[in-house]
């Protein structure tokens, strides 16, 4: 079911604020929170015409997520707020670390340190496919791959949207000439890890999320 710029939304949106504050986001990034809020405010107004997807955890579709980029935020910090069922978030993704995954070709991030990613899907058609047939998969039905700081973002806002045996990948953020690929699963010790796969090794329990948009 799809959603239009309703109360609903603003709610959503209230709440993602909420939850970043309250999370300590504000002090992360080294800013009054007054400051960090001049980030995210301006986002607001762009919710009046969005038609997105409703909320469906178990379907895993979202309208949209807060977007704090890694330079405002790193992804250390960022991924140590994540909480799900009482366990932070931690990073595994020797031998590099997140600032070695970059945006790829032709991701269009926009400029500004925080935007929304619109309509974004968990991926449930690209389970148990390798990244590099995924991939083909949402270019062709004109969806976007997702970066790090994007998937992070999900996790921040909606711990439940990681499902066991439904984790997601990150087509979006690599490292140059290289054939590792950013996902974010629930370890063995059940804390959401953001670490990363092989470009061309399928998991029966990983997909590959996208976005319908950023702006």
């Amino acid at each position: 079911m799809m959603s239009n710029g309703s109360g609903e939304l603003i709610k959503n949106f209230d709440r993602q604020v909420n939850n970043l504050l309250q999370k300590g986001y504000a002090d992360a990034a080294g800013l009054p929170a007054e400051e960090f809020l001049a980030h995210i405010e301006p986002l607001r107004l762009k919710l009046a015409d969005l038609v997105a997807p409703e909320v469906d955890l178990e379907a895993g579709r979202l309208p949209f997520v807060i977007v704090i980029k890694s330079d405002l935020v790193g992804t250390d910090a960022a991924m140590a707020l994540v909480e799900r069922e009482g366990k932070r978030g931690v990073i595994k993704l020797y031998p590099h670390e997140p600032k070695d995954f970059l945006p790829i070709q032709g991701a269009l991030i926009p400029k500004a340190k925080a935007y929304l990613l619109i309509d974004i899907d968990r991926g449930k058609d690209t389970i148990n496919l390798p990244p590099s047939e995924a991939m083909k998969l949402i270019v062709n039905d004109n969806r976007l791959p997702l970066t790090i700081d994007e998937g992070v973002a999900i996790v921040t806002q909606f711990p439940d949207f990681l499902r066991k045996n439904s984790c997601f990948s990150l087509l979006a953020s690599r490292h140059s000439g290289d054939k590792r690929v950013p996902a974010i699963w629930i370890n063995g010790q059940k804390c959401p890890n953001l670490g990363w796969c092989w470009d061309g090794n399928p998991h029966t329990w990983l997909g590959s999320a996208s976005g319908g948009s950023r702006f």
